[in-house]
């Protein structure tokens, strides 16, 4: 309970120190007096709420989003899988993903506009392609990051290639696919926020360009704030369905006023060796 009163504390000292920064006009090396106040953007917040253009919005950038991101991790675990696990896929898929993997997302905006015949396509394109790449790459350090005594274990017992990729592949490399996923949904929303302000026909980024073409700045930062929420929200969905995924795995935990505590792994009881009445053993002598 303590450390939620301390995350709440702090936001309401960040949205104090802004209302009191604009609403003084203070201008130092910052020039707060061309910011919205605090009150202006909730008023701002509440009319938007009260109108039908804001969740059509809300609703089309997160169908976006979604759709793109699923693709994005459904594409990028399997190449990444197919990747770490064949040197014929690394060989072939290796140079052609590292020459673009540097090139941003948003510069695909072009690409997408000559490639789809719609503009709702293109968004999505550019959203998967912006996830597609840390998924991609987290997934193949974290197969290749594998014990190989867990896959020997289950060949020992009969275990063929399927039942290595289900039994020991996946799920061994489940925290690091989760870590490039959560990675992914934040580069997602930043991307298509940004091929929305270009390209888009609706949605949060659209509306967001358009209060600035008119001076709107309240309705800017109304866009900023649900596009933080969104963001906030998808990550943690995201996190949560990999916390529960990987349940098995042994958690760290706060202790207050100690260090970081960690479930301890449990320890292995040796049997005491079995003697033989009168016979003597000749280590303990």
């Amino acid at each position: 309970m303590t450390r939620y009163l301390v995350r709440a504390a702090s936001l309401a000292a960040a949205l104090t120190a802004w209302q009191l920064l604009t609403s003084l006009n203070i201008d130092l090396w910052l020039r707060f007096s061309q910011f919205p106040t605090v009150a202006d953007v909730a008023r701002a917040f509440g009319d938007r709420l009260g109108g039908h253009d804001y969740w059509t919005d809300l609703t089309d950038s997160l169908t976006r989003i979604l759709t793109g991101f699923l693709l994005a991790a459904v594409l990028g675990v399997a190449t990444g899988v197919l990747v770490a696990r064949s040197r014929l896929a690394e060989d072939l898929l290796g140079p052609l993903v590292e020459v673009l993997r540097p090139i941003p997302a948003i510069a695909l905006v072009p690409v997408a506009i000559l490639l789809f015949p719609s503009n709702e396509q293109g968004i999505v394109f550019i959203t998967c392609a912006a996830a597609f790449f840390p998924v991609l790459v987290s997934t193949r350090h974290a197969v290749r990051a594998l014990v190989p005594v867990w896959e020997e274990a289950v060949r020992t017992m009969g275990g063929g290639r399927w039942r290595i990729l289900g039994s020991v592949v996946l799920p061994g490399a489940l925290p690091g696919i989760f870590g490039g996923l959560s990675v992914g949904i934040g580069v997602s929303w930043i991307c298509v926020i940004s091929a929305e302000m270009i390209s888009g026909q609706y949605g949060v980024g659209y509306r967001t360009w358009q209060d600035y073409t008119v001076v709107d700045y309240p309705g800017v930062f109304v866009g900023m704030v649900t596009i933080g929420v969104l963001g906030w929200v998808t990550s943690t969905a995201v996190e949560r369905v990999g916390r529960w995924l990987t349940r098995w795995l042994p958690r760290t935990e706060y202790v207050a006023g100690a260090r970081l505590r960690s479930a301890p792994a449990p320890v292995p009881s040796v049997p005491e060796p079995v003697r033989e009445e009168g016979v003597r053993d000749e280590h303990l002598v």
